[in-house]
């Protein structure tokens, strides 16, 4: 049977407003790992100390209305980028914020999703797709490596009917 890889999901929660409802969405401790944290340091702390690449992590910020705070998740998603480049990073924006928070923060963002009702069920298909991408990056590799075996195999098998062919002219 296959085994299943565990996926550690940070929340950056600073007045607790998610992250409740995050646990209970991924409840599924044998597949999902929910660590909620209320400042950035800790957050940063927490993923130079998991160190385990095997795993998926996504980190979900929950951002607030003021402009300065735009600019800080800018500068966290680029510390958490130089710390672990295949994390992925979701943000959670206040509606109206939307397009301005786009503008300010362009880079290493997979997914922009909007604190309403269905904002839960939202972060959980775009969980679900970091997953899939990292997947199948890890199964391409497997193939890959297969492939390789398969042609090296084939080519030597060729190598030694084209040798026996010479050295043994009799049975072909």
């Amino acid at each position: 049977m296959a085994q299943v890889a565990k996926t550690h999901i940070f929340c950056l929660d600073d007045y607790r407003s998610f992250s409740d409802d995050l646990r209970k969405r991924f409840s599924d401790t044998s597949r999902y790992k929910v660590d909620s944290f209320q400042s950035q340091q800790e957050l940063v702390k927490h993923l130079e100390e998991d160190k385990e690449y095997a795993l998926c992590k996504v980190a979900i910020l929950g951002i607030h209305d003021t402009k300065e705070n735009f600019e800080k998740i800018d500068h966290l998603s680029m510390e958490i980028k130089k710390v672990d480049p295949k994390t992925g990073i979701i943000l959670l924006i206040p509606i109206g914020k939307l397009e301005e928070v786009k503008k300010i923060v362009k880079f290493n963002i997979d997914a922009y999703i909007p604190q309403n009702t269905n904002s839960v069920l939202r972060i959980h298909n775009a969980v679900k797709k970091l997953i899939s991408e990292k997947s199948i990056v890890r199964f391409r590799k497997r193939r890959n490596i297969s492939l390789t075996f398969l042609f090296a195999f084939i080519i030597l098998s060729l190598l030694f009917i084209v040798i026996a062919w010479f050295k043994l002219p009799e049975y072909f």
